[in-house]
């Protein structure tokens, strides 16, 4: 592990899961670079590798939608995270989740909330890309629900 890579991973970040609908499939991934940008006009940001699947989709439509999980939720996380993942509808077999109306993507139920989000600017930035998004709606707020985080390697409740 480099300097660089060990240092940022002693910063916790939101674990999240990004969704697209393509077409008749679905494609999701884990992410912890999801954040708020301007509260007027609500935007936020989205991280990608940009040799990834769903960057590539990320750069054909639109809109999309990010499910900032809770702490009971880590396996959702670890199965968005795995290389060579099936499709996002069989990742999301047998867990609450709905789509949504402003994406057509999956969200996920019972985390801490849920945005749809329609990309504004996409920008390079070395081996990842910049999603900047309009948000189209809140899905839910759960005040209640512990965060999960990604601290040092490892998903771990907030707190």
């Amino acid at each position: 592990m480099s300097e660089f890579t060990e240092a940022m991973a002693q910063v916790a970040g939101a674990v999240s899961v990004v969704t697209v609908r393509d077409g008749r499939d679905d494609v999701g991934t884990t992410v912890t670079t999801f954040a708020s940008v301007s509260l007027d006009p609500p935007l936020v940001m989205v991280s990608l590798a940009s040799g990834g699947y769903l960057n590539e989709l990320l750069l054909r439509h639109d809109r999309w939608a990010v499910s900032v999980l809770s702490a009971e939720q880590k396996a959702i996380a670890s199965r968005f995270a795995t290389p060579g993942r099936p499709g996002a509808r069989l990742l999301l077999a047998g867990t609450p989740h709905h789509r949504g109306e402003r994406s057509q993507a999956l969200v996920v139920e019972n985390g801490v909330t849920a945005l749809e989000a329609e990309t504004t600017q996409v920008v390079p930035a070395g081996d990842h890309t910049l999603y900047i998004a309009r948000v189209l709606a809140v899905g839910y707020v759960d005040s209640t629900a512990s965060p999960l985080v990604r601290l040092r390697g490892r998903y771990r409740p907030a707190g």
